[in-house]
Formats: structure tokens, C-alpha cells, sequence
């Protein structure tokens, strides 16, 4: 599934360099994650990157975008197709 930044996010900015599929970007309030380029890090990393660096424990797996590793791994090959 995707990643899911809440309410609680401080704004801190630290997770948006950490995203290898570049899905994560500044909104009004808060920071966002694109669910189609959203991957949890499958393909790059072992663990989501982005919810290593938040010091606000607000970054959650989506719940109304549940997707398995291997979808995930899909979509990971589809985004770095494109961007080759």
C-alpha cells in the first residue's frame, strides 16, 4: 500500500529527499505522498525511507490503498522504466 502522511506531520521536510520515487511533495499544510508513486521503498530500500526520518511518527501505510509486495514491485519497475 501506499504511505500516508497525517495531520500530525510537523512540516519538518526531512522525509521529501528520502523518497527514491520523488512521491513525496509540500502541500498547504503538510507534506503529501503520491499514492501512484508511492512503493514503501520496495525496490530501493528495505524499509520506507520516509518513515525512518520523521521525528513525528506520522507517516502510516495508507488504508484505502492496500497494495502486496508484489504489486508494489510493479509498480517500482513501472516508475523506473519510465525514468530511464
Amino acid at each position: 500500500m501506499a504511505m500516508l502522511i497525517t495531520t500530525d506531520c510537523i512540516n519538518c521536510s526531512l522525509c521529501e529527499p528520502e523518497c527514491p520515487n520523488e512521491a513525496i511533495s509540500p502541500a498547504e499544510s503538510a507534506f503529501v505522498i503520491d499514492p501512484e508513486k508511492c512503493t514503501e521503498c520496495v525496490g530501493h530500500f528495505d524499509r520506507s525511507q520516509c518513515v525512518q526520518v520523521c521525528p513525528a511518527d506520522c507517516i502510516i501505510p495508507d488504508p484505502d490503498r492496500i497494495e502486496d509486495k508484489d504489486r508494489l514491485q510493479e509498480k517500482y519497475h513501472q516508475i523506473t522504466a519510465s525514468a530511464a
